[in-house]
């Protein structure tokens, strides 16, 4: 899988060694394998994944593998509708500066909760310096949902990446919230 990948130097800015990830739909036996993988690795019934790439790789996963049962879309501005008081702010700083995502309490209410708990496993292409995973999962865990009528916990299981660069450190910084995997290390 690693050698479907493409480098594009300097974008989106200088200094940036872009890892695109697109080639892996381009090959359905490669997709299908990275497809399998993820299934193989993922924990939680529920995954939260950023936009766009992050809901490429995840929704397949609805239908693959039976336990994952929720995908909550993690989004860029104007692109979520809302109710009053549904929609949440995440402040995120990415390797080329601050960015804001935003996600639905809806859709993680809509979600798989056990004992109390709905367990969400953060999913996306490539891990770099984690801050839009760290941001993703600083607002989520220990978030309280309602449920049924019943007041449930976010806890979140694991972040699970399709390549991390491991020069960038960005799995320490992870760590301590959730154990990292990658299905590639560049």
């Amino acid at each position: 899988m690693k050698n479907t990948l493409k480098f594009y130097k300097d974008f989106p800015k200088e200094g940036i060694m872009f890892v695109d990830i697109i080639p892996f739909l381009q090959d359905k036996k490669i997709f299908a394998q990275l497809t399998d993988e993820l299934g193989k690795i993922v924990t939680a019934p529920n995954i939260a994944a950023p936009e766009a790439r992050g809901f490429l790789f995840t929704a397949p996963l609805l239908i693959s593998k039976p336990e994952v049962e929720n995908i909550i879309p993690i989004r860029k501005s104007g692109k979520l509708p809302f109710a009053e008081g549904d929609l949440q702010e995440i402040s995120i700083m990415k390797e080329y500066g601050a960015d804001h995502l935003y996600y639905r309490l809806s859709d993680i209410a809509a979600g798989k909760a056990e004992d109390g708990k709905i367990h969400i496993s953060i999913i996306d292409d490539v891990l770099a310096t984690g801050g839009t995973a760290e941001g993703i999962a600083e607002s989520l865990q220990g978030r309280k949902i309602m449920k049924d009528g019943v007041e449930c916990e976010v806890v979140i299981n694991e972040f699970i990446f399709l390549v991390t660069l491991d020069e960038l450190n960005g799995a320490e910084r992870l760590e301590k919230i959730a154990p990292v995997k990658s299905l590639i290390h560049l």
